[in-house]
């Protein structure tokens, strides 16, 4: 094994865990700028109704790809206990049966997004002259939806590792490439939302490709050899039983959200285009915090699988730490600089007025966030899914469909429909807590038994 190893179990934690994320981190937000250029250049550049056109998807877009995110979840617990154990041969059968499931599940998502975009922008009570820009996005971008797939199964192994750094290059090419694509397709041959969606494609195939091209070439147990590339019956079902609760909460958590972009959509056409301006913080934000929740599971499962129990601790609470902190330091300079922000989106002020009014709740409540994500994290690091996923699907996603039943439709207020956020956070966070504090407890006494015993 490659001396790397000790990047997740030896060395001062809260540097290496900040060294380990700081990379993720970025990786994170230049996927979110991805999405978030193809609004700013419709938006400055193909008017208000392609804003709202390209904004419509944000929900579904985050559907299809948090499934993904969350199924390579599972590829990163397996991959970094196995590692750190040192079980070689059990990284190989990970990594090359990863490869398969990653790709199928990516061709899968295209065809559901190519076929069933109507249906569900229309679920959405996606405004008339909204819907036929925002079907044909989302079918344009689907295409990309293998690429992208297979691009974060190459993120899961490098950072399951301790290597965040590669993942980084990568996407900050695929991420200028897109850039200029974007302004290309639509200033220059005036394709307007068809061609933000188009960029975002090609680029995610320009990542994919750079990423498993790197996979192939390193020298460790963790290489992508194409000639061993099979289904090994025992990993995928474990691959499965770690990635696919993870995948189907961040579906269900969208699918929740669809009911909450209803009731956006329940306002005027204004309404709905400065909220998608407004949206673009969300995913940015989150997603800087969720590198300190992959981390945490990174560093829990090496530890875990090295036999190191004080470690295993530690590291959720410093991942912890890290999470709050960047939560309210991001969420608070959104608050303050909120019309600036917004005006990378639209020139129009009406526009930024309505997309003020969520700014203002959610400024200072992405923070509560990190107590739910980090502790569920660390469930996963210990190999518990199930529970957790149960959990956040009563504590977040079924409590947000009745407040906006209950508390939303009586105030009908966009404050009233956002301040379920910090709410549900808040509740499922505590019954997260809760059930972490148990199976900690029952994964440790492992460490407590004789050697002869075991």
């Amino acid at each position: 094994m490659k001396s790397n190893t000790k990047t997740l179990t030896e060395g001062p934690l809260a540097k290496q865990i900040f060294l380990v994320s700081l990379p993720l981190a970025l990786s994170n937000l230049l996927q979110v700028l991805f999405n978030m250029s193809d609004v700013a250049v419709v938006g400055r550049f193909a008017g208000s109704t392609a804003l709202g056109a390209v904004g419509s998807t944000s929900i579904l877009v985050s559907l299809f790809t948090g499934f993904l995110i969350g199924l390579c979840g599972g590829i990163n617990v397996l991959v970094a206990r196995f590692y750190g154990a040192r079980h070689e041969h059990d990284v190989e059968k990970t990594v090359h049966s990863a490869a398969i499931v990653s790709l199928i599940a990516g061709v899968v998502l295209l065809f559901v997004g190519l076929l069933g975009s109507p249906f569900m922008l229309r679920l959405l009570n996606t405004k008339d002259d909204l819907l036929p820009g925002a079907i044909l996005y989302l079918r344009v971008y689907f295409l990309g939806m293998p690429a992208l797939a297979l691009y974060n199964f190459g993120n899961a192994v490098f950072s399951a590792i301790g290597d965040t750094k590669k993942p980084l290059m990568y996407l900050s090419i695929a991420g200028a490439l897109n850039i200029a694509l974007n302004l290309f397709f639509v200033i220059v041959c005036q394709l307007s939302v068809m061609g933000v969606a188009l960029a975002s494609a090609i680029s995610q195939c320009a990542s994919a490709g750079l990423i498993l091209h790197a996979l192939t070439k390193v020298q460790d147990c963790y290489v992508l050899d194409t000639k061993k590339l099979h289904l090994d019956p025992a990993t995928t079902k474990s691959i499965l039983g770690l990635g696919l609760p993870a995948g189907f909460q961040n579906a269900i958590f969208a699918i929740a959200n669809l009911f909450i972009q209803a009731g956006v959509n329940s306002f005027d056409s204004l309404m709905v285009k400065g909220n998608s301006a407004a949206a673009n913080a969300d995913a940015m934000i989150y997603d800087c915090m969720a590198a300190f929740y992959m981390a945490c599971a990174s560093f829990m499962s090496q530890n875990y699988g090295a036999g190191k129990p004080d470690r295993v601790k530690k590291s959720y609470f410093i991942s912890l730490a890290y999470s709050f902190g960047v939560g309210l330091i991001l969420g608070g300079s959104l608050f303050l600089f909120g019309r600036t922000f917004l005006a990378l989106f639209t020139t129009e002020s009406a526009v930024i007025d309505a997309g003020m009014k969520r700014v203002g709740v959610m400024g200072f409540a992405y923070c509560i966030s990190a107590f739910m994500d980090c502790t569920i994290a660390a469930s996963r690091g210990l190999g518990k899914t199930v529970v957790p996923t149960i959990i956040v699907v009563m504590g977040s996603c079924v409590f947000r469909v009745i407040w906006v039943y209950t508390i939303f439709a009586h105030f009908h207020t966009i404050p009233s429909l956002y301040a379920l956020y910090p709410c549900s956070w808040a509740l499922t966070a505590l019954a997260e807590i809760v059930y972490f504090a148990h199976c900690y407890k029952e994964s440790m006494r492992i460490f407590e038994q004789p050697k002869a015993a075991a």
